[in-house]
């Protein structure tokens, strides 16, 4: 996952990390929302929504920008954004779940878990793996198997 530390998107949304992960929210959206507004390509596009979507209030708009993310992934043909697509879809799952669709997060859940294999070993391929674990548990009404 190659991320380019000098794109003027990527850093912007370095920097409303730092603040969100400061309790600063308001200006964590603010800068994610400039990083949506400044993107180019389907690349950046990507990466902003699902920066946007994570502080989003009403599920809906949840919903929206991690539909997003997935459209501008989607439209990526260069192989830069393969390794988002289990994340992208465990955000999609999740979105559904919160809007009580238990049917498109399972399938967005599976999507997320078909694609594990293709991430490398390591912290952020293990969080996104207990994400779908316990997101397919939940849905499911009942324990679901690791993946």
């Amino acid at each position: 996952m190659d991320i380019d530390p000098s794109n003027v998107v990527v850093q912007l949304c370095a920097r409303g990390i730092e603040a969100e992960m400061a309790g600063r929210a308001e200006e964590a959206l603010s800068l994610y929302v400039q990083a949506w507004d400044k993107r180019t390509d389907g690349y950046e596009a990507c990466i902003a929504a699902h920066y946007v979507a994570r502080l989003q209030q009403d599920l809906e708009d949840v919903l929206h920008w991690n539909q997003e993310s997935l459209l501008a992934a989607d439209s990526v043909v260069d192989g830069r954004v393969a390794a988002f697509y289990p994340s992208l879809y465990l955000n999609m799952g999740k979105a559904h779940e919160d809007l009580g669709h238990r049917d498109e997060a399972q399938r967005f859940y599976r999507l997320a878990a078909n694609g594990l294999a293709a991430l490398p070993q390591g912290r952020h391929t293990d969080i996104v793996r207990q994400g779908i674990t316990a997101g397919l548990a939940r849905v499911a009404g009942g324990s679901m198997s690791s993946y």
